[in-house]
């Protein structure tokens, strides 16, 4: 009897990766923030020199970009380092900001080479912005800094969810287009976070489909999932392990192949596939029906 060789096992490892350093946020998206961010949440277990080794443990894999996210990832006390030894890597790196408050030294850190900026932007009105995020006065800020960015050259790529009825979705993209920013895609609510409150656990059914395919998160705990918005499926942990160690896991290679390949829902407005620079294979379209500019 012939026995057949055994398949070689197939390492996962992204070309991209989503860094969540921390769910302290001005904000208070109650009805869809998938990381339950706010005011009085912390930063977590991961330390700036936890997130500095592993950021050169990636750089070291072969992964060419991050994304720096949160909750806020600008009110880490250690985020102007952790974004500069990125750079340092060779890394190119996306801010995944809310604009809703930008200090003058990030504005600088925002325009370096191989720095990239993106938010959320929710209706052109006052009413429908801060409905979503919880805070009075957020739509007014985070459009003036959306100004004022354009105004200095620096690209942002925008990401509009349609939380609810009446929100101004379509005028929001037409605002921003008015304000010369093009770059804009739209999501609906992904079932996770506090969108899924005490409901169990959410289904893969409300992933891309790309998860852990050119992707990977690490959450402020060290826990490493194959998205941000795929976070309710742990597939090991950077605390204790190398990123190396992660990817070559029995656990991680389990987790991958539990996400259905081969659907065609589109994927969230902070997700990197949606980005073909990061190679997730390109843009995403809208599930509102709304027709996309090429974007991220």
């Amino acid at each position: 009897m012939t026995i057949a060789p055994a398949l070689p096992v197939t390492h996962r490892i992204p070309s991209f990766l989503e860094l969540e350093i921390t769910r302290r946020c001005q904000l208070t998206c109650a009805s869809h923030c998938y990381a339950e961010a706010g005011p009085t949440k912390g930063h977590g277990t991961m330390t700036g020199d936890d997130w500095k080794r592993v950021i050169s443990e990636a750089a070291a894999l072969g992964i060419k970009k991050i994304q720096l996210i949160g909750g806020e990832p600008t009110l880490h006390p250690c985020f102007a380092e952790i974004l500069g030894h990125a750079l340092a890597e060779g890394l190119e790196v996306q801010v995944y900001s809310d604009l809703y408050r930008v200090r003058l030294d990030h504005w600088a850190l925002f325009a370096r080479p191989g720095v990239t900026l993106a938010t959320s932007y929710y209706a052109d009105t006052d009413e429908g912005h801060d409905q979503v995020t919880g805070r009075t006065g957020s739509h007014s800020a985070t459009r003036a800094n959306l100004i004022e960015a354009h105004r200095r050259g620096i690209r942002v790529r925008v990401g509009i969810v349609d939380v609810f009825d009446g929100q101004r979705v379509a005028e929001a993209r037409a605002e921003l287009e008015a304000l010369g920013i093009t770059d804009v895609h739209t999501d609906r609510v992904r079932g996770v976070g506090n969108a899924f409150k005490d409901a169990g656990i959410p289904s893969v059914s409300e992933l891309c489909g790309r998860c852990a395919n050119g992707i990977a998160a690490i959450l402020p705990d060290g826990t490493v999932t194959p998205c941000t918005i795929g976070r309710f499926l742990p597939a090991g942990s950077v605390q204790g392990a190398s990123l190396k160690q992660v990817f070559a896991s029995q656990q991680w290679q389990q987790v991958a192949a539990s996400i259905p390949a081969d659907r065609h829902d589109p994927c969230g407005p902070d997700c990197s596939p949606n980005d073909d620079s990061s190679g997730g294979g390109g843009t995403c379209d809208p599930a509102s029906g709304v027709t996309p500019n090429p974007a991220d």
